[in-house]
């Protein structure tokens, strides 16, 4: 949705190093396009992304039965079955609350809960008469009904990430998102199908990730997918301790290599 800046390029030097940290030969690095978002995702930014990590120096398959750059907005149909999967195991329900009830909803909520969102699906009747109404609504998990569905293996989740075991807790992020009316899937969903379809054995991403990991590994169970390893890397901030952002746009690599300034400068 925009043009790489300098913290992807911090971001990328992390994910194609990190197979030669750990040691696997024939590890390698293969390179997503998450673009579910089609309305502010452009070709125009996909193509400079290849050109941009291509002038940095990396390198990705572009061949073979994985080594293909998959791009997400080519295969709703997937993350469309994987959300079947879910409504069919009554883990998410219909969601008709608008963004001011959703907060209104939380602000009532007992204190433990925090700035989190937890709901319930509606009768029959209530959700035939909403959905007769062309109401908008989002598919939620049910942090509830994944509880139930795991029994006790619920709180025997875990993940590793940066090489320590962490304990997942899904209920800290409470009832997220999974699709919208208008985009059939969501981050959550895309990521841990892809993942699981091309075997991805470790995940390297920004700390910023790190909560959605935890609803991540809960999908993982209820799908049945593997568990990746995790690798959550620090961001890069300004002077005022802010995280970079596409917005940023002198920082952007494009502008950086317009310039003058070589890989090895943006490295250093």
């Amino acid at each position: 949705s925009g043009l790489l800046h300098l913290g992807h390029a911090y971001a990328a030097k992390m994910a194609f190093n990190s197979a030669k940290k750990e040691g696997e030969e024939n590890a390698i690095c293969l390179l997503p396009i998450e673009d579910i978002d089609t309305t502010r995702c452009k070709a125009e930014y996909e193509q400079a992304i290849y050109e941009d990590l291509k002038w940095l120096g990396f390198d990705w398959p572009d061949g073979g039965q994985w080594g293909h750059v998959r791009r997400q907005s080519e295969h709703f149909d997937d993350y469309r079955n994987a959300l079947q999967i879910l409504k069919n195991k009554g883990l998410v329900y219909r969601c008709f609350k608008t963004r001011s009830e959703i907060l209104s909803n939380i602000a009532s909520a007992p204190h433990d809960r925090g700035e989190v969102f937890f709901g319930q699906a509606l009768s029959a009747e209530k959700e035939e008469e909403y959905l007769a109404s062309n109401k908008p609504y989002a598919w939620r998990l049910s942090i509830s009904a994944c509880r139930d569905y795991l029994g006790n293996s619920y709180n025997q989740l875990y993940f590793f990430n940066n090489h320590k075991k962490i304990k997942a807790k899904p209920h800290l992020l409470g009832d997220v998102i999974l699709a919208r009316k208008d985009i059939g899937t969501s981050y959550h969903i895309a990521c841990t199908h892809d993942d699981n379809l091309q075997n991805i054995t470790d995940i390297v991403r920004g700390e910023d990730l790190l909560e959605s990991t935890h609803v991540h590994r809960l999908l993982q169970a209820v799908l049945d997918y593997h568990v990746p390893k995790y690798h959550h890397h620090k961001l890069l901030k300004d002077a005022n301790g802010k995280r970079y952002a596409k917005r940023d746009k002198s920082l952007t690599i494009r502008s950086l290599r317009e310039q003058g300034k070589t890989p090895d400068n943006i490295f250093n």
